[in-house]
C-alpha cells in the first residue's frame, strides 16, 4: 500500500533532519524540504492515476468539465497551501505561513466565482420554470 511508503518517507526524512539539526541546521532544512517534495511528487503520481474518474463523474452527471476542473484546482490549491504552510510553521515562519494561507483563500475565492455564477444561472432557470 502506498500509505506505508509515504509514512516511511516521512519518518526517514524526520530522523535525518533531527540528526543533522544539531550539527548542520542548514542541511536539516534542505533534507526536510527534499523529503516534502518527494512526498508531494509521490502523492501527485497516485492522484494522477485517478483523474479520469472525475471526468466520468462530469459526463454522468452532466456537469461542465470546466466546473469539475475548477473544483479540482480549488481542492489542490487548498491542500498545497496547507502543506506549504505546515512546512513554514515547522521552520518558525508563522507570520509568512499565515500570509500564505490568506493568499490561498483569496485564490480559491477567485476560482469560485464561475461556480457561483453557474449556480445562480441554475437557480434563475429553476425560478423561471416555477413562474
Amino acid at each position: 500500500m502506498e500509505i506505508f511508503q509515504l509514512v516511511g518517507i516521512a519518518f526517514i526524512t524526520a530522523v535525518a533532519a533531527l540528526i543533522l539539526k544539531s550539527t548542520k541546521p542548514e542541511l536539516a532544512f534542505a533534507v526536510t524540504v527534499a523529503g516534502s517534495v518527494i512526498l508531494l511528487l509521490f502523492v501527485f503520481e497516485i492522484f494522477r492515476d485517478s483523474l479520469s474518474i472525475f471526468g466520468d463523474i462530469a459526463q454522468t452527471t452532466g456537469l461542465s468539465s470546466v466546473l469539475v476542473k475548477t473544483l479540482l484546482k480549488m481542492i489542490g490549491i487548498g491542500y498545497l497551501v496547507e502543506f506549504s504552510a505546515g512546512i513554514l510553521n515547522d521552520f518558525g515562519q508563522n507570520s509568512l505561513s499565515d500570509k500564505l494561507v490568506f493568499c490561498g483563500k483569496i485564490v480559491v475565492l477567485v476560482l469560485a466565482v464561475p461556480i457561483l455564477e453557474s449556480v445562480l444561472q441554475l437557480v434563475n432557470q429553476l425560478l423561471g420554470l416555477v413562474k
